[in-house]
């Protein structure tokens, strides 16, 4: 059975690159009806927080990516990584190193001072010498010396690591808590993880777990690894690209559908496909089709991609969504239109849920136009008109965009005026605004009380 995982790092927010790990992971193993495996790579005492963790289950479950098993935290399994180790020690494939800090500085200062790179010198690796008192020794993988590393990455192909090039790497630090490269093979193995998809920032780290696994006797995982996700000036994606945690997206109101179709075209394809569903995406998703190239993170592909989803969304929805954050910005919605039907003449102009809530709160508040604002459009022959239109409201019987543009229509007509002459003072006097969607049916939802009270007052003043 196929057996993926996501193993982030609660160090910070959960970004864009990190939830494209997951989707794929995710995706891979729902194609194969497998089994999704969600782990907190927690050991990182000085940047791993509570919150980060939070955040990485908040924006795994509003994306919908639900996991089968799991939450996993390596700092639970601290006894097991010791006991994997006190094995290798046993079985003569890793060491006691009691290098202190200063010593391995002096080393390294050393090497690059030969132009070498910098790296452990195995002096501990077969040392007689009787251990330095007061030293709490670090544990060491015992690397093999010579020959290569060599498998087939699902998405780059063929890679080939020379031994020669790595050293003996930390298992387990002073306190005892695993490195990296040591703990995500002692999880993979034990979770009986089958493929390992991940970033390529971790190729390097492949060829150093693939020799733990074979000195542990484990079979190993197969890998693939992703491009990374540049900005559109082909620079590492930051928060100056607009990569922001996870939860931020869902703030400023991105649907998380459109967010996931969004990512998965991030270095994969089906085709010309640009917009489909979780179901299509967990029915066609594969590796080979992961581009080996970087992707490019576009933010005005990914709106366009938001209103597409937005537009598709049911009328009730995003009334209940908009007015949700109608209110959060001050508005009432008591005395306005059901928000239904403001989110329904909104939404075509709407890129976002923040966006289509900003666009809604004009029919619930008390906005009014003052008369700087007022004093270009309110003509001589505007007021008498804007006067008899208000007459004319006062007889619908049914008040709807037809009838309001009939009423409208007769006034412009008997008075030989066009649309915008009285439009402008209108939008502006009933809304406080002078843009709106088209006036009839912003009239119509807006409601005939309203409308007539806010012409009524101005006729008044």
């Amino acid at each position: 059975m196929v057996r993926t995982r996501f193993a982030p790092s609660p160090t910070g927010y959960l970004h864009i690159g990190s939830v494209r790990t997951a989707l794929f992971s995710w995706a891979y193993a729902r194609r194969h009806a497998g089994k999704f495996i969600l782990r907190v790579e927690d050991t990182d005492l000085e940047r791993s927080t509570e919150a980060s963790v939070q955040a990485i289950f908040d924006g795994m479950r509003w994306l919908g990516l639900d996991w089968d098993e799991g939450p996993f935290r390596q700092m639970q399994r601290l006894e097991r990584y010791r006991e994997v180790a006190e094995r290798l020690l046993r079985e003569g494939k890793a060491y006691r190193c009691y290098c202190t800090k200063e010593e391995l500085e002096q080393m390294r200062a050393a090497q690059r001072a030969r132009g070498e790179k910098p790296r452990y010198d195995g002096r501990w690796r077969d040392s007689k010498k009787a251990p330095p008192a007061g030293v709490a020794p670090v544990v060491r993988f015992k690397n093999p010396l010579d020959g290569e590393v060599t498998f087939q990455d699902l998405v780059k192909g063929p890679i080939t690591i020379a031994n020669a090039e790595l050293d003996d790497l930390v298992l387990l630090r002073e306190d005892g808590v695993p490195t990296y490269n040591f703990g995500v093979v002692v999880d993979d193995l034990d979770m009986n993880i089958t493929h390992v998809i991940r970033g390529d920032d971790h190729v390097n780290n492949t060829p150093r777990q693939m020799n733990i696994f074979a000195a542990l006797g484990a079979a190993l995982p197969q890998f693939a690894h992703v491009p990374m996700i540049l900005g559109a000036d082909g620079e590492r994606l930051s928060k100056r690209h607009g990569a922001v945690g996870v939860m931020q997206y869902a703030d400023e109101g991105y649907l998380p559908e459109a967010l996931l179709n969004y990512l998965a075209r991030l270095g994969w394809s089906h085709g010309d496909e640009e917009i489909f569903s979780k179901a299509q995406l967990v029915e066609w998703f594969d590796l080979k089709h992961v581009s080996r190239s970087p992707a490019h993170f576009d933010p005005d592909k990914l709106r366009w991609l938001n209103h597409q989803y937005l537009k598709k969304r049911s009328d009730a929805d995003l009334g209940e969504e908009g007015g949700r954050r109608v209110r959060a910005l001050g508005g009432k919605l008591e005395g306005g239109p059901a928000p239904e039907k403001a989110a329904a003449l909104m939404k075509d102009r709407a890129e976002t849920l923040a966006g289509l809530a900003e666009a809604m709160l004009m029919f619930y508040t008390d906005v009014r136009a003052g008369p700087e604002q007022l004093g270009v459009s309110l003509t001589d022959e505007v007021k008498p008109a804007l006067a008899e239109l208000a007459a004319k409201f006062a007889t619908i019987g049914d008040w709807n965009e037809q009838s309001i543009m009939a009423a409208l229509n007769a006034v412009l007509n008997e008075r030989k005026l066009k649309l915008p002459k009285i439009a402008m003072p209108l939008r502006l006097i009933v809304f406080g605004r002078a843009q709106t969607p088209n006036l009839g049916p912003t009239l119509a939802v807006a409601g005939m009380q309203r409308v007539l009270a806010r012409l009524r007052e101005h006729l008044a003043a």
